[in-house]
C-alpha cells in the first residue's frame, strides 16, 4: 500500500505500514481468551482477543484507546503471532524489540509493554477458564506507566 510513499528519514516502512493501516485492530467476536493492561496513571489500557485451540493461536484482535506507539506494536504483534503456538508468541516480543530498534523511547518501551502485557493476560485468562474460574477477562495493571518524567516536565 506504501509502494509510492516516502518514507521518513530514520522510519522502518513496515512501522509506517502498521502506523497508516492497523492490522487486527478490533474486537473479536467470542473469544477463547480476553487480557487487558492498564496504565493506572494515564487510564491507557490494552485489550487483547484471542481465539486459541489449544496451543494454537488461530485469531487475535487488540484495542486500545492508547498512543501510536500502542497501536503500531499492537498491530505487529498481533501479526507475528497469529496462526502461531503461544509459546511462539512469548518469544516473539524480543523479535517485537529488535524490529523497533535500541532508539525506543522510555514512553514507547512502556506502550510496547502495555500490548505484552495484555497478551499475557489472556494466557493467564485462558488458563483460568479451562481450570473451571469464571472471569470475563484478565486485567493486568502496568508497573510502569506511560507518561514519563520527560512529559511531566514539558
Amino acid at each position: 500500500m506504501l509502494e509510492n510513499v516516502e518514507v521518513p528519514e530514520g522510519m522502518n516502512k513496515e512501522v509506517l505500514e502498521h502506523l497508516m493501516y492497523p492490522h487486527n485492530y478490533g474486537k473479536l467476536e467470542n473469544p477463547s481468551a480476553v487480557g487487558v493492561a492498564v496504565d493506572n496513571v494515564t487510564g491507557e489500557y490494552v485489550i487483547m482477543y484471542l481465539e486459541l485451540n489449544k496451543e494454537q493461536i488461530t485469531d487475535v484482535r487488540f484495542a486500545t484507546n492508547g498512543c501510536q506507539d500502542t497501536v503500531v506494536v499492537g498491530s505487529m504483534f498481533t501479526d507475528m503471532i497469529l496462526t502461531q503456538k503461544t509459546s511462539y508468541a512469548q518469544k516473539a516480543v524480543e523479535k517485537i524489540y529488535e524490529k523497533l530498534g535500541s532508539s525506543m523511547s522510555e514512553k514507547q518501551r512502556v506502550c510496547a509493554d502495555m500490548v505484552f502485557t495484555a497478551f499475557m493476560a489472556a494466557l493467564k485468562n485462558y488458563e483460568n477458564l479451562q481450570n473451571g474460574k469464571t472471569e470475563e477477562a484478565h486485567i493486568l495493571n502496568m508497573k510502569e506507566s506511560c507518561e514519563t518524567k520527560e512529559q511531566e516536565n514539558e
